[in-house]
């Protein structure tokens, strides 16, 4: 596990190389698909490593507020995970228009 620390304005970021379903941390961010319901690669193995709680508090976000538009983000616990939390965020799948997309993938970082 590869791990570097930068400390800025009294908080310290530490970035790791690793298993994101291992790592104890306080929050983990999921690229996350719009139905919260957990999906393929990293969104898939998060939601099947953390178990039924996330599904659970997704399934409880969604009937709330309907689906998580591109660039929101939404956070529940992290069930079995050893992080805190989970921040699902969803991503702009490319479409050509870099602008629209720049600016939502930037909202995906700035909302969680």
């Amino acid at each position: 596990m590869l791990k570097t620390g930068k400390t800025a304005n009294f908080v310290k970021i530490e970035l790791i190389k690793g298993d994101i379903t291992k790592i104890q941390v306080d929050a983990i961010v999921n690229a996350a698909n719009s139905s919260l319901l957990g999906g393929g690669g990293v969104d898939g193995a998060i939601h099947r490593a953390g178990g039924k709680q996330i599904l659970d508090e997704c399934i409880e976000i969604r009937n709330r507020q309907g689906k998580c538009k591109t660039g929101e983000a939404v956070i529940t616990t992290a069930g079995s995970l050893p992080a805190k939390y989970v921040i699902h965020t969803v991503g702009p799948v490319w479409n050509g228009n870099e602008e629209k997309s720049s600016k939502l993938l930037a909202n995906c970082y700035q909302n969680h």
